[in-house]
């Protein structure tokens, strides 16, 4: 899975998708201070597509690079999608190998 850029802009509720906490998150001082301040994903401002936050993240979506999410309700949907091996879980069920 490659890195891509996620430009979380703000909505008019000034809320964002946030990653590292899989939520849907208000973008005030507190959440740049507590969480994307020391997050190993964030990567600065949105400045050039308004008010939010750009994180850098392996996403296992199609999307382009950079993403841009304008509706953190949306990205958190899709975001809770998971893949599962080409091979399917029961390969760790029934493995006897130590």
């Amino acid at each position: 899975m490659a890195l891509i850029t996620h430009v979380n802009v703000c909505n008019t509720e000034n809320e964002i998708y946030c990653c590292l906490r899989n939520k849907i998150v208000k973008l005030d001082d507190q959440q740049k201070d507590q969480f994307c301040k020391g997050c190993k994903m964030f990567a600065g401002d949105a400045d050039e597509h308004g008010i939010g936050v750009a994180c850098v993240w392996e996403d296992v979506r199609v999307v382009s690079n950079p993403h841009i999410a304008v509706d953190p309700l949306e990205e958190f949907i899709h975001n809770q999608i998971r893949q599962v091996p080409p091979e399917g879980p029961a390969l760790y069920l029934y493995t006897t190998e130590w």
